[in-house]
């Protein structure tokens, strides 16, 4: 009998077991090979929630020693002077780059600064973790992607999940066959990081600790709101600080499928959701891709649609699930000769499950997503979520934002320019200018 899925929390994968690593060469920055046994030099940007859990993950490896901490709020950074009390602590992390030397550093910011934060990084040949969305615009992500080639640097998105077993094993079960040859492909998220109100008209009091110009970085100067509008809670939702639901949970719940699927980049897009308004993101999206055929789909095209908030796949695409609870995330993958059940997080469900009564389960393993990072920093092994994976991942999900601008507006999409062919107006939201004072080399 078809095994139901085995739900995990992300708290299992704050703790995710570390694997195997294969010894490949080190680049160092200045070119010559890192002794293996020498400790790795780390930073943190951002002290608080996921900063605080990739600190606390990457600073478990024995080779890792924290030397710097950067945060705009003065007051998220208690815990790390506790845990880290020789590390220096910055608000500014230009400042941080510019005295300490590092080997690596985590970005774990908020969405609209994790481009200007990494690349300023790359720059100075420090290797980058770098959290989901790996950036706010489609540009950024093609130049940290492009960066990160030239220089030769160990790279990571945040997407732990990426290295636990029930993301590699639907991985494994596609790319063994076992449902044949992909058709299509549904997945969706039940978060809502959107906003349909009005945006409050008025000032208030900047924090005690926070510096807001730090915070605003790359972005317009403009008065601060309260009440958690902006920080520490709800910047997901505005257009220039998230990128939405999509933004959140896309480069998570995308993930299995553009790695099972072997997918590249998409030929159109289209949103049938609601316009986001000129503060926030929507809510409740519905966004086709349409990617080219790979060696694991059909011939020819692949339709990949995406849901959040109240939406779901179609009824009859959810009938095929017969007595399987649709699960509140994840992915439905069609093939030719069965259908695959990925939970967001939860074992692959194959289906029918009479089909698949007794079938044998691969051992595919797991590794600790932050430890591979550091053991290919030491020269220990490669990343499984490079920028060279993560950046082409990340522009998937990224093209889902600006669809949602042009509703019901298919957009044609030339990835090798980096420009959408059929709406002129699209391209105005590939790249962004940056407020004057912030302008990163490279970006």
């Amino acid at each position: 009998m078809n095994p139901l899925p085995l739900q995990t929390s992300r708290r299992r994968f704050l703790r995710t077991t570390a694997g195997a690593a294969f010894a490949t060469p080190f680049i160092m920055r200045d070119l010559i090979a890192r002794p293996p046994s020498s400790q790795v030099a780390h930073a943190s940007f951002g002290a608080g929630g996921m900063a605080w859990a990739d600190l606390n993950e990457i600073a478990s490896h024995k080779s890792v020693r924290v030397v710097a901490v950067a945060d705009v709020d003065g007051t998220r950074t208690g815990e790390v002077r506790k845990k880290f009390p020789e590390a220096r602590v910055y608000a500014d992390y230009r400042q941080l780059l510019d005295k300490e030397k590092l080997d690596s550093v985590n970005v774990s910011t908020p969405d609209h600064m994790h481009a200007p934060q990494g690349m300023a990084a790359m720059q100075r040949g420090i290797h980058v973790y770098g959290q989901k969305p790996l950036t706010h615009d489609l540009y950024e992500c093609r130049r940290l992607t492009e960066v990160a080639k030239q220089k030769k640097l160990v790279t990571q998105m945040g997407i732990q999940i990426h290295s636990a077993t029930e993301y590699r094993l639907a991985t494994r079960l596609v790319q063994d066959g076992v449902i044949g040859k992909v058709r299509e492909v549904h997945t969706w998220s039940s978060k809502e990081w959107g906003d349909n109100g009005t945006m409050p008209d008025r000032r208030d009091p900047v924090p005690t600790g926070l510096d807001w110009n730090l915070w605003l970085g790359v972005c317009a100067d403009r008065p601060f709101i309260g009440q958690g509008w902006y920080h520490p809670g709800n910047w997901r939702r505005r257009l220039d600080f998230g990128t939405g639901t999509f933004g959140d949970m896309g480069c998570h719940i995308f993930d299995p499928v553009f790695s099972a699927l072997g997918l590249t980049a998409p030929i159109s897009v289209k949103s049938l959701g609601a316009a986001p308004s000129n503060h926030s993101w929507a809510t409740n999206a519905i966004i086709e891709y349409i990617y080219p055929a790979t060696p694991f789909t059909i011939p020819g095209t692949v339709p990949v649609t995406w849901y959040d908030g109240r939406k779901r796949p179609p009824a009859d695409v959810v009938s095929l699930l017969g007595k399987v609870a649709l699960p509140d995330q994840g992915s439905i993958i069609i093939g030719t000769q069965g259908v695959m059940v990925v939970p967001h997080v939860g074992r692959p469900i194959l289906l029918p499950a009479q089909k698949y009564d007794g079938f044998k389960f691969p051992d595919v393993g797991s590794a600790n997503h932050w430890h591979e990072f550091i053991d290919a920093v030491s020269g220990k092994g490669t990343t499984s979520a490079g920028f060279d994976y993560s950046g082409p991942l990340t522009e998937s999900v990224l093209l889902g934002s600006v669809a949602t601008r042009f509703p019901n507006q298919l957009l044609e999409w030339n990835s090798a320019k980096l420009r959408f062919t059929n709406v002129a107006a699209a391209n105005q939201h590939v790249r962004r200018a940056y407020r004057k004072g912030w302008e990163t080399k490279g970006l």
